[in-house]
Formats: C-alpha cells, structure tokens, sequence
C-alpha cells in the first residue's frame, strides 16, 4: 500500500465509514470505459463487506452515491442505478444469511422506482439481523441532511414539542439519517484524495482518518485490514491530552 496518512486507539475501528473513490479512473488507465470500473468496484464492495465483521467491524458505512454525482453523463448514471438495483437482488439472500442488517441514507426522492422497491425489501428483511449493520449512502449529501434536520426541528419548535433552548446536540443527532448509529471511528477514502466530499460532515467530527492511494477496485481485504490495524496504535484524545502527558511522561 502506497502512502496511508493520518494522525498518529488502541481499540478496534467499530464504526468504519469508506468514500470508495476512483472507480472510473481506475478503469481510464487501462483503456477502459468508465462503467467497467464500476462494475468491478461492486465486486470489490461484495468482498469488504465480507471481511469486515471478521475485522471487528460493527457498522460499516458506504458512500456510494453523493447527490451531486447526478452532474456525470447520463449514460453512467444510468448504469450506476442498475448496478444498485442488480446488487441489491443479488446480494440479499447473502446478507441476510450473514445477519448483517442493511439500511441506506440518503435522499429517496429522484431515485428510480424499482430501486426505491428493492431498498425497502431488503431493508425489511434484514432488520432483525445483529451480526453488523451495513449503511449505504444512496443519494447522500450532507449538507442536505443537516438542513432537513434543522428544518424539522424548527418545525417541532414552531409546534411547541420543543423550545429553541431545549435544543441540543444529541436532538441534531436523532433527526438526521443516521439517528441511533454511533459516530464512525475511522473514515477511510481510496484514489488517494484528501477531503471528505459532503459525506457525514456532523458525525465525523472527531473520527479519525486513512486516506489510501489505491482506487476502490484495488482496495482488497488484506488492505483493508492493514488500514484497521494502523488506526489500532493512533491515540485518539477527543480534545484532552495524552495520559503520559498528564503524569509527566
């Protein structure tokens, strides 16, 4: 693995959130049409989500498709939204049978019918599952999710269940999409780009970080696990200092 960064928890990366990027370069540099990276990123996606559990992963979140990623050509966002309605048909037996629980984020509305069904479906029938609970971000933008919080907490106020002063940071939390799912531990993003692109920008306020110069399809489960058992030696401190610092070490 070329060029791992982050800030040098010594305990197992529970929440694992991936902005799994580079598909379609990966594809351009050998000659290939975009879609084919992203056909061979959905195998890739088969393959983590596997090998996360065995990880000691809990949740692991996916971004797979940001609200501005209608902007590409329509031919590829075609190919995209049948490509996630393929996946889910064909990866649901599976995941119900690993009793991983699968829920998506993001906006609903625009999205195509018969992938709006199929999400539903296997929502409702992997709900009771408790080995790993898998979020997809399908139609996600972030500042988009914390204005729709924030609309309806206004509302609630307008309605008088809340006054403006009862407001804190856990009712902010509870109305966004993620609402009952701990903060990621861990934010990992392949291609080697280093910003977060409008993904979870509430929940990942003290999450560590991996960027990883690897596109999506080369992101195998041995690097995954490479990229876990480096956030393992980080010490996390969320705004307080270092223990030996404490005792004078």
């Amino acid at each position: 693995m070329s060029n791992i960064q982050a800030e040098g928890v010594r305990t197992p990366a529970r929440h694992v959130a991936i902005i799994m990027d580079g598909n379609g370069r990966w594809a351009e540099r050998r000659g290939q049409p975009r879609t084919v990276g992203h056909h061979r990123g959905v195998d890739q996606v088969r393959e983590i989500i596997r090998a996360a559990p065995d990880l000691g992963v809990e949740t692991l979140t996916l971004f797979a498709f940001s609200t501005e990623n209608w902007k590409r050509p329509d031919y590829e966002v075609s190919v995209l939204m049948r490509l996630f309605k393929r996946y889910i048909i064909r990866e649901v037996d599976d995941l119900d049978h690993e009793r991983v629980r699968v829920q998506f984020i993001g906006e609903r509305e625009g999205l195509p019918a018969g992938l709006r069904r199929v999400m539903a479906q296997m929502e409702k029938r992997t709900r009771q599952n408790g080995r790993m609970v898998l979020q997809i971000a399908l139609n996600y933008g972030s500042r988009r999710e914390m204005v729709r919080a924030a609309q309806y907490l206004a509302a609630e106020t307008v309605a008088g269940r809340l006054t403006a002063d009862e407001i804190g940071e856990d009712d902010f939390s509870a109305a966004l999409y993620t609402a009952g799912v701990a903060d990621p531990d861990l934010v990992i993003r392949t291609s080697g780009e280093q910003r977060v692109s409008n993904f979870l920008l509430w929940q990942v306020a003290y999450s560590e970080f991996a960027f990883v110069e690897e596109c999506w399809p080369d992101f195998t489960p041995e690097l995954f696990a490479e990229v876990l058992d480096g956030y393992r030696n980080r010490e996390r401190r969320f705004g307080t200092i270092a223990p030996t610092a404490v005792s004078g070490g």
